[in-house]
């Protein structure tokens, strides 16, 4: 159950990142669905050719980060006594609210509904890059657990990024750095999958 304080704060994280509700089909370019949090709709932006769900998708839900971190190690070369975090896979750490209440978002990738306990993990298909921001996905989910809000998920789309991105610069063996990002997540049943 959604507090007057986590409702002012999906509202408050919607409207930082500039979410609008989905007015048309063309708008999204895959389909008319908007989705309520609360007293507040979180609405599917627009999704980049190069990722979107398989054509007659329906949506499950979307869910707004409202606070999250990907997680990078330094990466050193052989013979190198310093190395960079660029070019090394970032563990997700995020706590996510939208339609089916809350999700834990973390390392596998994983999503997890906090109401339900169902849980799916996903792989990458395909990115659409951001400046200055992680980039835009489309994941297949490979494995389900559970019955509940995530048990109809077949893929799912990270739009909307903002921050996140490796931090630039030397580092050390083992050295880790978690840099903040913004996202929205919408999970969909695509058909004969």
């Amino acid at each position: 159950m959604l507090t007057t304080r986590s409702r002012i704060s999906a509202v408050a994280v919607a409207a930082a990142i500039g979410v609008a509700t989905v007015a048309s089909p063309a708008l999204a370019g895959v389909h008319n669905d908007s989705v309520e949090t609360g007293a507040r709709q979180i609405g599917v932006p627009l999704i980049a050719k190069e990722i979107r769900p398989p054509a007659g998708s329906k949506l499950v839900g979307a869910y707004i980060v409202v606070s999250g971190t990907q997680t990078y190690t330094c990466a050193v070369p052989a013979g190198a006594t310093t190395g960079v975090f660029t070019g090394t896979p970032s563990v997700p750490e995020a706590q996510l609210i939208g339609t089916g209440g809350r999700i834990h978002h973390f390392g596998g990738p994983s999503w997890q509904s906090l109401r339900d306990g169902s849980l799916v993990t996903a792989s990458r298909v395909n990115g659409s890059n951001v400046e200055g921001a992680i980039p835009e996905l489309l994941l297949k989910v490979e494995t389900h657990s559970g019955k509940g809000v995530l048990s109809r998920a077949d893929f799912i789309n990270r739009l909307r990024t903002s921050g996140g991105v490796a931090p630039s610069g030397s580092c050390v063996a083992g050295e880790k750095a978690s840099v903040p990002y913004g996202s929205i997540y919408v999970f969909w049943d695509a058909p004969g999958v």
